[in-house]
């Protein structure tokens, strides 16, 4: 049973159409207004005379399967196949909709869409459900508890009557919200832990999907811009006279910092664009490359910072261990490089604005664009689209203000499309990270005492401020700090050192796709020196995790570990317990004569709660997997004199199909809370594969992406 506070969870409206019932995501009271014509969007359910169940999402799709996990748990509660459940897009409405798991604010991020909607949502279907019964009830006059629904339907087994979903919910709208509600048991569930068919698939393969890029307002014009190379340089010449000549372009747009060329299409526009002359100032980094960043991380971590967390006292466990291990690692610089490339439309007319985009962060991109143009939020409408890669990118709003300020200046709507090279060169970026790793094992082996100081970028403490205190963040320490492992001495302090003009920001798996590489490398190393096996002194360690160890256990029996390998290949493990999940991945390699490595294989063992979808689970960690193994393999932006050397696909690479390994994943069944599984794979493939390549070719690797002339 739910107790339900009429205030804090829900709200019931009366129309002529139907029946609405919300559920607030943790923050707003205020009831939906109501018309002939529906319900405005500050509640999630709505039911048609039709009886079709039209969901709000809270959460974007972007790749992910939320736009079918999602309204799994409302179909689950209200008792219809999930084909009657159509979709909208929630508009920008951070009181109504924002991710009680990302303080409030209105996100898809972190792997959070389902943890955060498994309760809510399924309590908005069940009300919706509990309403309609009583409602076909007192139409019959008999007693709630002698119907039940079915398939869309109220039916009263006694005297074989039904109604419609359709029929009842003007008359279901009109009844008192109830206070309690009974969820369904797990054990009657019909469709959550069901691998059902994705809702959006049918749309993307057939082309009428609507993303970002494919807005396209009535006089839409197009441009694309070129920002200044260095980070902090502005714009001191243009001559435009050879870009005005070329067929289609109607107008250069001057900014600060950057030039656009408006057009017809976006082939005039990168034609007038290459026809630009631009002349450009230096900025204040234009000294700042890659070495210096590591220098002042390495500077940083000889001194202690603060203490995220302590067990023990690591200083005399240390002092007295009779066998110590050090090691220094480091991550890189890394672009999102989305399949789409950053692109929002703007039209900016006296009065008002619109804006088309696909972001992570819709309240804020209504307010960028605000602030932009001085306009007040109610006179600036967002159309949210799907996204075609999100991966922390579209978390930011700098897409949405560069547009809107190209639009300031144009007459009528304005698609602004980055090409590729201005996409990497000017992303905002996984921090670079320097880890100090210190560990001391007794005579059988066993660690005893564990430092581990970093030192990088803080991405919260500019997105959230609020969430950076005492020098520390959730997110710069997660996968560091309580992870699965007993150990009676352990200390972590990370410091928080900003890159010099070097924007930072979320990238997918966030601060575990840093610390799970280095904390599961280290492992590894302590492991080798105790001349154990890596999975067994893992498994030492996990007396007190009991999903960790399964979880470990099982990837390794599924790999065949132990079982022999040709020359030259090798065998990697990495277990974490980040983003509410546990996951364990062995990952095979090949190493070629000229030193290049090849992912052969990869087997996936995953609790992640009460699955809701697995097809979608299994899907996110192969999508995990490749996005970690193009970091591990290729992955670094470097950055020299102020500006960054990567531009395109050929010297920022991704893993091709044909290096994609083969994917096996094993999924625990569980009746815990639904984990994060967005993210997972991503920070846990690239140990993995370090370790492989220790195990195929015994050289250490503590730097990525692999550079086995380096190493």
């Amino acid at each position: 049973m739910t107790t339900l506070s009429r205030r804090g969870f829900l709200v019931a409206g009366s129309a002529t159409a139907g029946l609405l019932v919300g559920v607030n995501l943790p923050a707003s009271a205020a009831p939906p207004s109501t018309s002939a014509k529906g319900f405005t969007p500050n509640a999630f359910v709505h039911i048609g005379e039709d009886g079709l169940v039209t969901l709000t999402m809270p959460y974007v799709e972007m790749g992910q399967g939320t736009y079918t996990s999602i309204p799994m748990l409302v179909a689950e509660e209200l008792e219809i196949p999930l084909s009657r459940v159509r979709l909208e897009h929630a508009p920008p409405d951070e009181k109504t909709y924002g991710n009680p798991l990302i303080a409030g604010v209105q996100a898809t991020g972190g792997s959070t869409a389902i943890m955060a909607s498994w309760k809510p949502l399924r309590e908005a279907g069940a009300v919706a459900r509990t309403l309609l019964i009583k409602a076909a009830a007192e139409q019959w006059k008999v007693a709630s508890d002698t119907c039940h629904a079915v398939a869309g339907e109220v039916v009263h087994a006694a005297s074989g009557r039904r109604a419609s979903y359709g029929a009842l919910a003007a008359a279901a709208a009109r009844l008192p919200i109830p206070r309690d509600v009974t969820l369904k048991d797990p054990t009657a569930f019909k469709l959550i832990g069901t691998p059902a068919k994705r809702l959006d698939a049918g749309a993307k393969v057939n082309g009428t999907a609507v993303f970002g890029i494919d807005a396209r307002p009535a006089g839409v014009k197009v441009a694309t811009l070129a920002q200044s190379p260095e980070f902090g340089g502005r714009v001191r010449r243009v001559d435009d006279r050879a870009a005005m000549a070329v067929k289609g372009v109607r107008q250069i747009v001057r900014l600060d910092d950057a030039v656009a060329v408006v057009a017809d299409h976006m082939g005039a526009a990168l034609k007038g664009l290459a026809a630009l002359e631009i002349e450009w100032e230096d900025g204040v980094h234009r000294q700042v490359s890659n070495g210096q960043v590591v220098r002042e991380l390495e500077q940083a971590t000889l001194a202690a910072g603060p203490v995220a967390e302590k067990i023990g006292d690591v200083a005399t466990a240390l002092a007295s261990a009779p066998t110590k291990i050090e090691a220094i690692y480091q991550v890189p610089f890394l672009a999102h490089a989305t399949m789409e490339p950053m692109n929002c439309t703007v039209h900016v007319r006296p009065g008002g604005c619109d804006v088309w985009v696909g972001t992570q962060v819709a309240a804020r991109a209504q307010a960028a664009a605000a602030k932009v143009t001085g306009l007040p939020l109610e006179k600036v409408a967002l159309h949210q689209h799907l996204i075609g890669g999100g991966f922390g990118r579209r978390l930011e709003v700098d897409g949405v203000t560069r547009a809107t300020e190209v639009a300031m200046k144009v007459p009528g709507p304005v698609k602004v499309v980055w090409t590729r090279e201005e996409d990497i060169r000017h992303d905002m970026y996984r921090p670079y990270w320097l880890d100090r790793m210190s560990a001391g094992l007794d005579g059988e082996g066993r660690p005893v005492a564990w430092s581990h100081r970093f030192a990088g970028s803080s991405v919260i403490a500019r997105w959230l401020p609020p969430g950076f205190s005492k020098g520390l963040d959730p997110d710069s320490i997660d996968g560091a700090v309580n992870f699965a492992y007993d150990l009676p001495n352990k200390q972590v302090e990370f410091l928080r050192v900003e890159p010099p003009g070097i924007p930072t920001a979320f990238w997918r798996s966030v601060g575990p796709s840093h610390n799970v590489f280095v904390v599961e490398s280290f492992m590894d190393e302590l492991a080798a020196a105790a001349r154990q096996d890596p999975v067994a002194y893992r498994l030492a360690l996990l007396d007190k995790a009991p999903r960790a160890k399964a979880v470990l256990a099982l990837a390794a029996q599924k790999a065949g570990w132990g079982q022999t390998l040709p020359a030259g290949s090798g065998r990697g493990i990495s277990l974490q317990s980040v983003f509410g999940s546990y996951l364990a991945l062995v990952a095979e390699v090949a190493v070629a004569a000229d030193k290049s490595v090849r992912v052969r294989r990869v087997v996936a063992a995953v609790d992640c709660g009460t699955v809701v979808n697995p097809d979608t689970v299994r899907a996110q960690i192969e999508s995990g997997v490749n996005f970690g193994i193009t970091a591990a393999l290729y992955g670094e932006i470097t950055v020299k004199d102020g500006k960054v050397e990567q531009s395109n696909f050929d010297d920022y690479r991704m893993l091709r199909i044909d290096e994609a390994p083969a994917i096996e994943v094993y999924i625990v069944p569980s009746t815990e809370a639904p984990g994060g599984m967005g993210e997972p794979g991503t920070s846990a493939i690239v140990p993995a594969v370090a370790n492989a390549v220790f195990g195929a070719t015994g050289r250490r690797l503590r730097k990525m992406p692999v550079d086995l002339a380096r190493a």
